[in-house]
């Protein structure tokens, strides 16, 4: 009796997936590998990249003419070329100016905000704390009601407690 592995194929052969041993008969995933292969082979050896790596270029493609692109293309494409590094050196100029305006008031409002912070004199604690807090009900997009602390907030500025 033959024997059997453990999914039920005769030990004799490879089996296909109808479990009948394929003498002469080809795996399809197998031939589909070989094909894809093949065909991956194929891009590899284009000429198209042996004009990019330095090799001699072969018959064009798109319709060209044999020559290369004709001397009015290059001169288009000279002339992109400056115009992009134009547009590029100007767009790096703008963008440091930008900068440099962004650290310029930056620095300013950080010496106000270290003067304010240092300035601490007795009564104006409440005057201090309103500048931080926005008292416009309508700009408030919170959903919690905070109206009570804003009127408490209000009603310290206006007249603050005595110690």
């Amino acid at each position: 009796m033959a024997e059997l592995d453990p999914f039920g194929a005769p030990a004799g052969g490879p089996a296909l997936g109808n479990g009948v041993a394929g003498a002469g008969e080809e795996d399809p995933a197998a031939a589909f590998l070989a094909q894809q292969e093949s065909e991956i082979a194929g891009i590899e050896n284009d000429e198209a990249f042996a004009i990019l790596d330095g090799g001699a270029p072969g018959p064009q493609a798109h319709g060209e003419p044999p020559g290369g692109p004709d001397a009015n293309s290059r001169k288009q494409e000279a002339e992109w070329k400056e115009k992009a590094i134009k547009e590029l050196e100007e767009w790096y100029a703008r963008q440091d100016e930008q900068l440099q305006k962004t650290k310029a008031n930056n620095r300013a409002a950080e010496e106000a905000f270290v003067n304010d912070i240092d300035e601490s004199s007795p009564g104006t604690e409440w005057e201090r704390v309103a500048r931080l807090c926005d008292f416009n009900p309508k700009s408030s997009k919170q959903a919690k009601d905070v109206s009570r602390m804003r009127s408490v907030l209000i009603s310290l500025k206006q007249a603050p407690l005595v110690h």
